[in-house]
């Protein structure tokens, strides 16, 4: 992503082939999950037998998701693959968005982020359509990745979305997300999310460019699993 985007890392070895495959069969899984009818109970024990089986011989027992931390990312280049978003080694990610950063025309000197993809039966809200809740968190990813493009990282602050219509499932989607202003350490910025020509719905994010002594505050645990005393960029 370093081309595409100024700033960025080179993808890090943590995303190896064999791992995204892993992720995205584990998404196959997840939407298997979510919409095979008519199975008999005795043939999901099967499957579920057959998961747990697969995953005790990634981690040699059953996995805990409780206990913390694992891999301890250091910047945007380590963890952005893991983004529940557009992460290639998440299985939480639609596995289907891609983006990049351009040239903002409408703000000469800026960079914008476009991602384009496809929501999944894992997504769904109302009936056919995108769960609110699932487009405010692509909406803060990709505000997220426009103002670090910019040089402008930041924690989320407040995050406004006027749902204007219903987002479809399992239909081409574009998402842009641009930096209004920035006064200080308090980055604006906006982001769209479109169905062809129609404008599905936006976004107004706050996000707060946190001073170094909270920066060593906040990602503590994360410096000490790493084992340095440098806390990753916001």
């Amino acid at each position: 992503m370093s081309e595409a985007a100024p700033g960025f890392l080179d993808p890090v070895t943590y995303v190896s082939p064999a791992r995204a495959r892993l992720a995205e069969v584990t998404r196959d899984l997840i939407d298997a999950v979510m919409t095979s009818a008519d199975v008999a109970d005795s043939d999901l024990e099967a499957v579920a037998d057959r998961v747990e089986a697969a995953t005790a011989a990634l981690v040699g027992t059953r996995a805990s998701r409780t206990d913390g931390l694992g891999f301890a990312a250091r910047s945007h280049g380590d963890y952005l693959p893991r983004s529940p978003v557009v992460g290639a080694a998440s299985p939480l990610a639609p596995g289907t968005i891609e983006w990049e950063v351009v040239d903002d025309v409408e703000h000469p000197g800026r960079f914008r982020c476009i991602a384009r993809g496809i929501m999944t039966a894992a997504y769904e809200g109302p009936p056919t359509y995108v769960h609110g809740g699932m487009l405010a968190l692509a909406f803060d990813e990709v505000l997220g990745i426009a103002n670090i493009a910019n040089g402008n990282p930041g924690m989320t602050g407040s995050l406004s979305i006027r749902y204007r219509r219903p987002t479809p499932l399992f239909k081409p989607l574009r998402w842009e997300a641009w930096i209004e202003r920035v006064e200080g350490r308090r980055v604006h910025s906006k982001a769209q999310v479109w169905h062809e020509d129609t404008l599905c719905c936006e976004a107004e994010g706050l996000f707060i460019q946190p001073s170094e002594e909270l920066r060593q505050q906040y990602f503590a645990a994360v410096m000490e699993a790493r084992g340095d005393g440098e806390a990753p960029s916001a």
